[in-house]
């Protein structure tokens, strides 16, 4: 009922004198005004929310009407520029650029952990961004307690400005202005966990094995810096999966106490229900068990079908190029509303990966008839076993991360896809020589 609503009133005229607009399929969670076009940093909705002025009739879309709006301020400071040209509340993916409501002042630095490779790279950052640029620059605790950092008597006087916290215990979401990963992907990855909200824009410099998502070399990194600190840059808006996994209580530990587990976790109809944010993909499989994985999968609401098999991937459009694209999915540039979902090892021969709209709900359960348990992950991380009565609701966030980018999303995009994984290397045919052609012609 809530997208034959939204389709409803987008079907209208838009009326100036509309009091606001609500994106159902973000829950309620945004508003925008059409006769108050908003202009700096929004509480509610972006730079790019107001339609441009001087027309009220005619609007295009560049995103699937079934997928939600994305929130398109990142972090306390950043948004995405206003396009002028953009006439209804989602501008041209491919010209989004990245501008400031104020100077950026705070910055988080992740560092792939256990790589001494990284420690000058990383060292020559943080001394540019603080005397150079006099940021304040957060890491994580357990960076600083590296061996080669602690011991290195020149770095202690920086080393003592930094900003700390610590995974899962400390909140630092609206103290982050941006963040620079330095690695692989992993970290690009990580720095999604780290915010399940508004995500500040994210500059990944190449320092890992792959770097599919990171397409920064480290080499002039002082100028890039710049650039993206003066709001000079474009950025590519990666959807993410929001996951809400609810857990039937089996065991005292999960007693309820004023509506929360004692582990923290909230809870609904005693149950225990968790919620994640997910870049690249969240994977279902048999675990340990010798047994095919039997999972039912629910599209909003109606059994489409049981997977047997090793598991079953959902993925964003990013994580289309990593353990998707491995089991034989399409690989899909982020700015496609989608969702992926994609088989593993399936015990049927016309079990083929399929695309479907952004924003449609995915529940996922183990069926009746399961001989097993089954076990998830989301990006890789918090694994967690999921038993008869569980459940796993999948559907696109409204958060997306903003991935600042070289050149544009698209020359970015297809520069990965060659020097990553190789797409389409082939020697080239060779042309018939002159003489072999003219016999050619001779005897047709």
């Amino acid at each position: 009922m809530e997208m034959e609503q939204e389709k409803m009133n987008l079907s209208k005229e838009l009326n100036p004198d509309s009091a606001s607009y609500n994106c159902s399929a973000c829950h309620g969670d945004e508003t925008w005004s059409y006769n108050h076009p908003i202009r700096g940093r929004a509480k509610s909705r972006s730079l790019s929310a107001s339609p441009a002025l001087g027309s009220t009739k005619e609007f295009r879309r560049t995103r699937s009407l079934h997928g939600p709006c994305p929130v398109t301020t990142f972090g306390p400071k950043a948004c995405v520029l206003q396009n002028p040209q953009t006439i209804m509340h989602i501008q041209d993916p491919a010209s989004q650029r990245l501008t400031w409501n104020k100077s950026p002042k705070s910055v988080l630095v992740i560092k792939k952990i256990r790589d001494a490779s990284l420690l000058q790279p990383f060292k020559e950052l943080c001394i540019y961004l603080m005397e150079e640029n006099n940021m304040i620059v957060y890491v994580e605790k357990k960076v600083l307690e590296d061996p080669a950092i602690v011991g290195d008597e020149n770095f202690g006087p920086v080393k003592k400005k930094f900003c700390t916290f610590r995974e899962d215990y400390d909140d630092i979401s609206n103290q982050i202005d941006f963040i620079i990963c330095l690695g692989g992907d992993g970290t690009l990855l990580y720095a999604s966990s780290l915010f399940q909200g508004s995500v500040p824009p994210v500059m990944a410099f190449h320092l890992g094995s792959l770097g599919f998502l990171t397409p920064f070399n480290f080499e002039n990194f002082q100028s890039q810096v710049n650039q993206v600190i003066e709001g000079n840059a474009a950025v590519i808006l990666r959807s993410r999966l929001k996951v809400r996994v609810v857990k039937e209580p089996r065991d005292k530990k999960t007693a309820i106490h004023n509506g929360l587990s004692e582990n923290g976790l909230d809870t609904e109809g005693g149950k225990q229900a968790m919620q994640y944010q997910v870049l690249n993909e969240v994977v279902i499989d048999r675990g340990p068990s010798s047994y095919l994985s039997n999972v039912d999968v629910y599209l909003d609401g109606h059994l489409i079908t049981t997977v047997q098999g090793d598991g079953v991937i959902v993925s964003t459009p990013t994580g289309s190029t990593a353990y998707a694209a491995a089991a034989g999915a399409s690989m899909v540039h982020p700015n496609v509303p989608a969702i992926m979902v994609t088989p593993i090892c399936p015990h049927s021969l016309s079990f083929r990966p399929i695309v479907v709209p952004a924003g449609v709900e995915l529940k996922i359960m183990l069926s009746p008839e399961a001989r097993n348990t089954a076990w998830v992950s989301f990006d890789g991380r918090k694994r967690q076993e999921i038993r008869h009565g569980d459940s796993i609701s999948i559907t696109t966030s409204c958060y997306p991360l903003p991935s600042i980018c070289v050149c544009d999303p698209v020359s970015d995009w297809f520069e990965s896809l060659a020097q990553c994984l190789h797409w389409n290397v082939r020697k080239k045919q060779a042309h018939f020589p002159e003489d072999e052609e003219d016999q050619n012609e001779e005897d047709s």
